[in-house]
């Protein structure tokens, strides 16, 4: 069952940094560099010095956390603003939810009264209920 895990753990080992020794190897007149140790002639073990990138670490790694550390502030900020706007929107949203069903109750209140009005106030009622309906139609739609 965990015949797997050392071809599973293979490629993260593989990418690990290699800190190999180099081998200058002369056979005669000819000199080869190489990895692995020289098969014949005489070798010189060298040393492979750290990349400039290896050196320079701490204070790249300053600067990209400090650049990290603004970009999470301005990015708090925008997310505050986004908030109160939202916010904003949501309560104008509110009041004219509000307003409408205000309006809608008017209207309908003006067609009761149409409905019950007598016959000499029954076109002042029509009047009132349909400037009731325009006001709704305007405010709401």
């Amino acid at each position: 069952m965990k015949a797997w895990l050392p071809a599973l753990c293979l490629p993260f080992v593989a990418a690990l940094p290699a800190h190999a020794q180099m081998y200058k190897c002369t056979h005669g007149d000819s000199v080869t560099y190489s990895e692995a140790p020289c098969e014949r002639g005489a070798q010189t073990v060298m040393a492979v010095p750290d990349s400039p990138k290896a050196r320079a670490a701490p204070e790249e790694l300053k600067r990209l956390q400090k650049e990290s550390a603004a970009l999470q502030k301005e990015r708090l900020a925008r997310e505050a603003q986004q908030a109160r706007a939202d916010a904003l929107h949501d309560r104008q949203a509110a009041r004219r939810r509000d307003a409408c069903a205000k309006l809608e109750l008017a209207r309908k209140w003006a067609e009761d009264d149409v409905r019950r009005a007598s016959h000499g106030t029954a076109d002042a009622a029509r009047l009132k209920a349909r400037r009731a309906a325009e006001r709704h139609a305007a405010e709401c739609k």
